[in-house]
């Protein structure tokens, strides 16, 4: 059992980042540092999916668990994600029920969905021992694929209930800013409309034993957002953290 879902199991908070330097070396020492799990943003970084298999083998390395943030909702966003090993999926700009439907289909294995089966990484290229009993592989791999749409869109947040309940979702991820701009008000997190939605995602999916995952720019944000009963953050980019580092050296 990985520390990610050691501490899950534990009820503690998880920790992880955006990767957006792209390369297998940035990735590895991402994953190096501690962190739980490592996001390689596939929506805003410029990463190919053969340069995103080999981030998702360097962050294997060391522990931590490889995520992927799609480009989009499409099968082959998520299948090739899938197929390549990565653990979990964060889908961004939902928009509704249908759509996250559609995404339980695309990234589950029967009987949840409708996965396509095929000998890549994922099923170690065939050589799975674990492939002699397919349907056994299949609740299994089922139960350890996270599958979190984000709620960044007013449509997403008006039908959070329906989308946390839906079988085969395995939590929500929050983008705040995103979410505070559909909501009318950029990076206004302090509003009330804004403390409400966050609200509303949390009882959607603690209704569900669902988990919810949400951006901090920092660890005393994240912290917060664990108190207030999130069980994920992913903190910053590694584009921050590496001019951050630079910059605090040379003022000192």
């Amino acid at each position: 059992m990985s520390m990610f879902d050691q501490k899950l199991a534990a009820g503690q908070g998880v920790t992880g980042t955006f990767c957006h330097i792209g390369g297998a070396v940035a990735a590895e020492c991402l994953s190096l540092s501690g962190l739980d799990y490592v996001i390689i943003d596939m929506e805003h970084g410029p990463f190919t999916e053969e340069s995103a298999g080999d981030m998702i083998r360097a962050i294997q390395l060391h522990g931590a668990e490889p995520f992927v943030r799609t480009r989009d909702s499409s099968r082959a966003a998520v299948l090739h994600a899938l197929d390549l090993g990565a653990r979990g999926l964060i889908i961004p700009d939902l928009r509704s029920v249908e759509e996250a439907r559609h995404l339980v289909e695309y990234a589950k294995y029967f009987p949840l969905g409708a996965r396509g089966f095929a000998f890549s990484r994922s099923a170690r290229y065939g050589f799975s021992p674990d492939l002699k009993d397919l349907e056994a592989y299949f609740v299994e791999v089922n139960r350890h694929t996270l599958l979190m749409p984000q709620c960044e869109t007013v449509e997403a947040l008006e039908h959070i209930e329906e989308i946390a309940a839906l079988d085969g979702v395995d939590g929500i991820f929050v983008g705040p800013y995103d979410l505070s701009v559909a909501l009318g008000a950029p990076a206004a997190f302090a509003t009330a409309e804004f403390r409400q939605a966050l609200d509303r995602v949390l009882r959607a999916c603690r209704a569900r034993g669902k988990l919810t995952f949400i951006y901090a720019n920092t660890m005393v944000e994240a912290r917060d957002r664990f108190v207030q009963g999130y069980r994920g953050a992913a903190v910053g980019t590694d584009t921050a953290f590496l001019v951050k580092a630079i910059q605090g050296m040379l003022q000192s």
